[in-house]
């Protein structure tokens, strides 16, 4: 499974990184211990709490009959967030503070979790209507509020 990343503007070291990641699922290995590595030293700690994300299944795709796309994203806390990956955004306060305001980090946990998901092939996936997801968006907006 090839990850779509190309609309996403990540520096070039992380994306080949999560290609080299997706390759090694595909051929059947485990994620090499210097992949991992490598994800700790440039995420640092929200490495680790993204893999905990992935291996706790709380990344779910929500997709709909007119192709939107989004990912819901349960965190730690139990409260959920949307990602959308074709613009390289979370919901989650950490995303507005430390990628956006302080330019601190290149992504938030949540986001991280979405992109391994997506190497790793572990995304559970739901189909809803198209009204249905604009139901989950607004009920996303309601919430920052």
């Amino acid at each position: 499974m090839a990850v779509a990343l190309a609309a996403v503007t990540l520096p070039s070291v992380v994306e080949e990184l999560l290609s080299e990641m997706a390759a090694a699922v595909r051929e059947g290995a485990r994620i090499p211990d210097e992949h991992l590595l490598s994800l700790k030293f440039i995420f640092g700690s929200s490495a680790i709490q993204a893999l905990d994300l992935v291996d706790r299944q709380s990344i779910t795709l929500i997709s709909s009959p007119s192709g939107r796309q989004v990912y819901q994203v349960l965190g730690s806390s139990g409260k959920t967030y949307i990602c959308l990956t074709s613009c390289h955004y979370c919901s989650c306060p950490a995303f507005a503070f430390s990628v956006l305001r302080k330019s601190d980090s290149l992504l938030c946990k949540h986001l991280l979790a979405v992109y391994l998901s997506q190497v790793m092939s572990t995304c559970r996936q739901l189909s809803v209507s198209d009204n249905q997801l604009t139901e989950i968006l607004l009920m996303e907006k309601k919430q920052e509020a």
